[in-house]
């Protein structure tokens, strides 16, 4: 997997990668090959597992050499000494690490997150996804009501109404139960304690205090901290 390096202690020879799925890794320093380097923003290669990179390989290294010969023969046309390359980043992640704006919670959430139970979800997360989510079921509701009323559904059985809600609902249920998995796990919780949510009367307040407490500042068994903490 491609991924960018977001920071590397060499006293203490651990480090974060930023991969290309939006996920943080850990390395340490037997992790690397011998000629990789592993400055903030280096383009890396390596294997992801569990929660860590391994095999990690600068690709930075790999294209300086290769276009060192043909900067060497094409001199400025102002003669000057050429441009130091801008570093390059992924497309929709951040200088350092996955855009981490309330609406790109969301968005991941549907698409990449959507069968995610593994790593960690921080409460900026949670609350980002729930606040996108309320305003799409508004805008679903507005959408039904509209074509009910076209119909003139409205003083019967909402027909479209209750088909938009119902199927917009069922099809955001994997995301939302991967989102709760992951913010148990963001706080040192596992993820089975997501069925608490079983228990009648209280369940939802319970799940409802997991989502406020703030994110472990550590590493756990389930990741490195989320990016933005």
């Amino acid at each position: 997997m491609r991924g960018e390096v977001l920071h590397y202690d060499e006293t203490q020879g651990f480090g974060f990668i930023t991969g290309a799925d939006g996920n943080r890794y850990s390395f340490a320093r037997e992790n690397l090959r011998r000629e990789t380097s592993v400055a903030k923003g280096a383009l890396v290669e390596f294997q992801p597992g569990g929660g860590h990179a391994r095999d990690v390989f600068s690709i930075n290294a790999q294209t300086a050499a290769a276009s060192a010969p043909a900067a060497a023969a094409a001199p400025s046309r102002t003669g000057n000494a050429p441009e130091a390359p801008k570093p390059q980043h992924f497309g929709r992640f951040a200088e350092n690490g996955p855009a981490t704006g309330l609406w790109s919670y969301f968005w991941r959430g549907l698409t990449e997150n959507y069968f995610n139970f593994a790593g960690r979800a921080r409460r900026k997360e949670y609350w980002g996804y729930f606040l996108f989510w309320t305003i799409a079921l508004t805008v679903v509701v507005g959408i039904g009501l509209f074509i009910d009323d076209a119909m003139g559904n409205i003083d019967d059985l909402p027909a479209v109404t209750v088909g938009l809600c119902g199927a917009f609902v069922l099809a955001t249920i994997p995301p939302w139960i991967g989102l709760n998995v992951r913010r148990l796990h963001d706080i040192g919780l596992t993820g089975w304690l997501f069925l608490a949510v079983l228990i009648p009367t209280i369940g939802w307040l319970i799940i409802l205090v997991f989502a406020l407490i703030p994110t472990q500042a550590r590493e756990n068994q389930w990741g490195p901290v989320p990016a933005g903490v």
